[in-house]
């Protein structure tokens, strides 16, 4: 599983994910943000509206007359249709950039995690459950597609209209906006308490997730061994484990949070009671009035319009029943405010774990000697060519400007090579190996001696920390991984298999390959005839890693793919070991016509494969602790004539 890490800033990753969000979409960015601005603007135009119409209207009406407020009323109700009109148009318009912006903004995250994890090491896999990996690509995501198609433009209209309602109060009286903020305090102070408690347990829940799915993908991988040693009960009791603590955390913070919710709604409805007990005193008693616009009483405006250039203002009816309004829409707003919280947090936990993702270091490569394709002339000068000429060089560029160029010949040497993969714990001492062109080397010894840790280091799928390897004489760390992968063919113990077709699986070695290059690939590994026997020959679509052929044919396309690269480096680990006898035979005579004229480095249990190698490795603990061909070993009556002769046992 991840290593544990310290608790993230919830106010960095939401910093970082908007300027993500704002360096994806910039321009579109401002308009939406200008689209919520005018919506909010919208949905305060009834409550700022209602007072003018009951004092400027009602009122004013029922002292004149009705045909003295007429053009009042039609300028009113012209200028809130406008209001909402431009609203409306608002909403639309950025709702539809906002979906267009999320779907994008998914699209590049995605994009960018996947181009990442394509650059990580095959260490970061070695500490990183792939089943959590992919809880970032699905739950993470999706989480933060929430947030940016609904949670955060809610909560930023939602607080535009608060900030604006609050002004309008002030505006209207200092006296029932300061009620209105002691409401806001006691909501702030139950959203700090409970809400924490609820944005907590989201977090756990988030992982608590990941770590179901991990199980889940390693359980489905492992079905077949689960089955054959009848661990079905102790799966079962695992994953009980697994998702109890996932029910506790998701009933936890589901429970902090659905208790927010009624508790914010009733401090509204307590402070609609307090405004209307304040405003109705207020506007009987003709209390004096504080307000943004002046001071002043209620006793001669209750009921008539205010004179025109006086300075003092009163609390009158209209406003007193705008408040009440605004009072709940204020209640209102933090409520939902409230209900978007948990997803908030969830997402910004989800959002830290993607970021987490992409701030990985990437495998490292500072290599500068690169692969091409060249001719050689009668003189055996090396020419650099752009055409596929079946003769590779390696371009070494020098400091000086100079360029000079080596054949590609395959020769590979270890010069005491110490490596581990935690630098406190050495798995490799002293390896010396010296691979000619066209050499046969075989690593034998038992399980974690060592044999598979060598291969991989000639990948360079990990560093050595001492020592030296030399690819045609060249330190393979001053070559770029790229190049020199391209220069190795290997073939696993662990077959992978892609869905597609059998064509597209044997392709991957080669993707210019052609079809008379696929089939011709697929005879050297002897896998034609039964390819051929399947239902649509190279075009049979191969799901779930090939699970519709025997362990044996998955192992023969995946030689196939090996030969279709020509590679002049070959690496075999237990390449044969999924094959029946009378298969191997097949194969075996297959690929000693592949492996002609090539360096080949050969792992294997059945010594019986690797007998007509020019070396043998016998390892021991990360050593070397003999070296010879078969006859040679055998004549020294060591380790290789014991395993040899069934005196000891590899394993």
């Amino acid at each position: 599983m991840r290593p544990a890490k310290k608790q993230f800033d919830r106010k960095k990753t939401l910093s970082r994910l908007l300027k993500y969000l704002y360096h994806t979409y910039p321009v579109r960015f401002v308009l939406i943000f200008i689209g919520i601005i005018l919506t909010s603007i919208g949905s305060l135009a009834a409550s700022v509206f209602m007072a003018q119409i009951i004092d400027n209207v009602i009122y004013a009406g029922i002292e004149t007359g009705f045909d003295s407020v007429k053009g009042t009323l039609i300028t009113l109700l012209v200028s809130l249709g406008s209001i909402y009109l431009i609203a409306i148009l608002a909403s639309l318009a950025y709702q539809q950039m906002l979906c267009t912006v999320t779907q994008g903004f998914l699209y590049q995250m995605r994009t960018d995690m996947f181009k990442k994890m394509e650059k990580l090491p095959i260490s970061y896999f070695d500490r990183n459950a792939h089943g959590d990996i992919m809880s970032t690509y699905t739950n993470d995501v999706d989480a933060v597609r929430q947030l940016i198609s609904q949670s955060l433009p809610g909560i930023i209209q939602t607080l535009f209209t608060v900030t604006i309602l609050f002004g309008v109060m002030l505006y209207y009286s200092i006296w029932l906006a300061i009620a209105v903020l002691f409401a806001v305090f006691f909501i702030f102070s139950v959203t700090k308490r409970v809400g924490g408690g609820s944005a907590k347990y989201f977090i756990k829940q988030q992982k608590s997730v990941a770590e179901c799915e991990a199980f889940i993908e390693e359980m489905m991988n492992g079905q077949k061994v689960v089955k054959v040693f009848c661990h079905e009960e102790k799966s079962k009791a695992d994953f009980e484990v697994l998702n109890e603590n996932l029910n506790h955390n998701a009933y936890k913070a589901n429970a902090y949070a659905n208790m927010l919710g009624p508790i914010i709604h009733n401090i509204g409805n307590v402070l609609y009671v307090i405004v209307a007990i304040i405003g109705v005193v207020l506007v009987v008693n003709g209390a004096p009035n504080f307000s943004l616009r002046g001071f002043g009483t209620a006793d001669d405006v209750v009921f008539t319009m205010i004179p025109a250039g006086n300075m003092g203002v009163a609390l009158t009816m209209g406003i007193a029943i705008t408040f009440l309004g605004m009072s709940r829409q204020f209640a209102n707003s933090f409520n939902q405010i409230s209900m978007q919280i948990n997803s908030v947090v969830m997402a910004l936990a989800g959002a830290d774990r993607i970021f987490e993702l992409l701030d990985q270091k990437e495998e490292e490569d500072q290599g500068y000697v690169t692969l091409v394709n060249c001719n050689i002339d009668e003189n055996g000068n090396i020419i650099e060519t752009d055409k596929h000429t079946g003769h590779w060089a390696w371009k070494h560029p020098h400091g000086d400007g100079t360029l000079t160029y080596t054949e590609l010949k395959g020769d590979i040497r270890f010069f005491d090579v110490n490596f581990g993969y935690y630098p406190d714990k050495i798995v490799l001492h002293d390896v010396s190996i010296y691979a000619k062109p066209g050499q046969k080397i075989a690593f034998v010894g038992a399980t974690g001696a060592g044999k598979t840790t060598i291969t991989n280091l000639i990948n360079r799928f990990y560093d050595i920390q001492d020592g030296k390897i030399r690819y045609d004489g060249i330190n393979i760390e001053k070559i770029k991984k790229s190049d020199l992968r391209r220069s190795i063919g290997i073939v696993l113990q662990d077959t992978n298999l892609f869905t597609g077709t059998v064509k597209d699986n044997i392709r991957y070695g080669k993707l210019d390959a052609t079809d008379e290059e696929i089939y011709q690939a697929a005879k050297i590994a002897n896998a034609y005839d039964f390819i051929t026997r399947l239902p649509e020959g190279f075009d049979t679509m191969l799901t779930g890693n090939g699970s519709q052929l025997s362990q044996g044919q998955r192992q023969l396309i995946s030689i196939a793919r090996c030969a279709i690269a020509d590679a002049p480096v070959m690496i075999l680990d237990e390449a044969t070991s999924s094959i029946d006898t009378r298969t191997e035979a097949l194969v075996s005579k297959g690929m000693d016509g592949l492996m002609h004229g090539r360096t080949v480095f050969v792992i294997a249990h059945r010594l019986s494969t690797v007998q007509n190698s020019n070396a043998i490795m016998v390892l021991d603990h990360g050593r070397i602790i003999e070296r010879g061909d078969h006859d040679v070993l055998i004549q020294e009556k060591g380790t290789y004539y014991q395993l040899y002769t069934g005196a000891f046992e590899l394993e």
